[in-house]
């Protein structure tokens, strides 16, 4: 069994093909919540804010423990994928062996990374596992309030990370043809993220398309400066020059100051984003345990 939040939240069981969404909204959103907060007690409290934010109903604590109930006896059905214990003065989602979609993801993620640069075809085929998880945004039509609003914000970004990183092991295998149509997809869609114009640049060039490649960097200028009023960065404006002059860089295995200094970038990007991820999970074990002391 595993229960499956990037996407619509449902329990699935893999074993027989079987997926169980809890009915409704707020239902959904409650199994959410629980599941990016597992192991941790959460108050009513905080429960009822986030289902309901500022306008909870009347009889918002018995709303609540209807909808335990409910999902109690889903998670049951599925098998004991999961408990829902009761933990004064609220309640906690226990996993034991079983893992999430998110686990798996994470997990897939970063043996990708260790492998990029020794093994890059194997790399690749991980990236895509793990992407491929995705079935949608995550907690699809259930956000309703600000814990999995700030979650999935962070999630998303997690995935475009591993979009990157797929990339990077596909140019390092030297199959760069494969993949200018995904990437020319990603910078449409995320038109103010430099990487993706980046790799764009480096895959066109590899292409023999170096007049198109000047035109993704011409294409990223126009919008940082419409819409964030900014030039690019050191490192697609070193991308820039490097294919105007041909540089050696390019080519599959090549590499100069430049790409040496984009990886400790990219390195250091990925450690700030694990100290934010800690972070926030120290934030909400605070504020959980004020609302305890309360």
């Amino acid at each position: 069994m595993r229960l499956r939040i990037l996407g619509p939240v449902d329990v699935y069981d893999e074993t027989r093909g079987r997926r169980m969404t809890p009915n409704g909204i707020k239902q959904r959103a409650l199994l959410a919540t629980l599941v990016v907060r597992q192991g941790q007690t959460l108050s009513m409290d905080r429960l009822i804010e986030e289902l309901w934010g500022d306008v909870p109903p009347g009889n918002a604590t018995n709303a609540l423990q209807a909808h335990v109930a409910r999902l109690r006896r889903l998670l049951g059905t599925a098998g004991g994928a999961a408990d829902i214990v009761t933990d004064a003065p609220g309640y906690q989602l226990r996993l034991g062996p079983h893992e999430t979609d998110v686990d798996e993801f994470q997990r897939l993620s970063a043996q990708a990374r260790e492998l990029t640069a020794d093994d890059p075809e194997q790399a690749v085929e991980l990236f895509r596992r793990a992407l491929g998880l995705w079935r949608g945004a995550a907690f699809e039509g259930c956000v309703t309030g600000s814990l999995l609003a700030g979650e999935a914000a962070l999630l998303e970004e997690q995935r475009l990370t591993s979009v990157e990183g797929l990339f990077d092991a596909h140019l390092r295998t030297g199959r760069h043809g494969e993949i200018v149509g995904e990437l020319e997809e990603m910078t449409a869609a995320h038109p103010l993220r430099e990487r993706f114009y980046d790799q764009l640049m480096v895959a066109l060039y590899r292409c023999g398309r170096q007049s198109e490649a000047i035109g993704a960097y011409d294409r990223a200028r126009r919008n940082l400066l419409r819409e964030l009023g900014v030039e690019p960065g050191p490192a697609l404006r070193g991308r820039m020059q490097a294919v105007l002059a041909h540089s050696p860089s390019l080519l599959p295995g090549g590499r100069d100051q430049l790409t040496h200094e984009i990886d400790q970038l990219r390195n250091r990007m990925n450690s700030l984003v694990q100290q934010q991820e800690a972070l926030i999970r120290m934030v909400s074990q605070m504020s959980a345990a004020v609302g305890l002391s309360a």
